[in-house]
């Protein structure tokens, strides 16, 4: 995995988990790449101007926090100027994400996470109301002994997956990515390897053409 090291823009004593990670997964904001289900509604250039926004949203949240140390996990490289801008902002280590489908993306960025923390939450950047208090409560969870701690969507999948333990890809293999059967088939998943686990209250994400009204809202 490829990366850009961005100085930290403040000690890692600040912070309230230290010795935990929070990873952000996050793609290019480039025009028919992203947000694709939300085109016929907004049309490719205005799908990816969502993206910008719910990415620069996420990841103020996160770096106004001061929960833990963050990394921004990009594809499909390192070199887009709006996620370099961003990571510099935010005083964010930045990342290039593995090759391979989202499941092995993500198995691959919590590893090599967890070179440096047990403790690490992947998140996405389609949920505009993860906040602090959300996420606090997932490395919480991780800390009183939950092998996984969980974030569901509405829509089936999940806002959030943290890990305890080193990660097993089999955790995220054979799941049918983009579907409401992803939530499912993680827990199926969790319980085969015979890990703990935590689920938080379910939170709603912007995939969707029906998702925006809720949004604009």
């Amino acid at each position: 995995m490829s990366s850009t090291k961005v100085q930290a823009v403040r000690p890692q004593d600040e912070y309230l988990h230290p010795d935990a990670r929070i990873l952000v997964f996050a793609k290019a904001p480039r025009a028919g790449a992203v947000k694709t289900r939300l085109i016929p509604a907004l049309g490719a250039e205005g799908a990816a101007a969502l993206h910008r926004l719910l990415t620069t949203h996420t990841v103020a949240t996160l770096s106004r926090s001061r929960l833990a140390p963050l990394t921004l996990c990009v594809t499909p490289d390192v070199d887009d100027d709006f996620l370099r801008a961003l990571a510099r902002r935010a005083g964010m280590a930045l990342e290039a994400q593995e090759d391979g489908d989202l499941g092995r993306r993500m198995a691959a960025a919590l590893r090599h996470a967890q070179v440096e923390s047990t403790r690490v939450l992947l998140v996405g950047t389609d949920c505009p109301n993860l906040d602090e208090a959300y996420l606090d409560a997932a490395l919480e969870a991780l800390e009183s002994g939950a092998d996984v701690v969980l974030g569901p969507a509405e829509d089936g999948g999940y806002v959030l997956v943290g890990l305890s333990r080193p990660v097993d890809g089999r955790l995220f293999e054979d799941i049918d990515w983009g579907t409401e059967r992803v939530l499912v088939q993680t827990r199926a998943r969790v319980q085969a390897l015979g890990w703990s686990w935590r689920e938080l209250p379910s939170r709603w994400d912007v995939d969707r053409p029906e998702d925006l009204a809720r949004l604009w809202a």
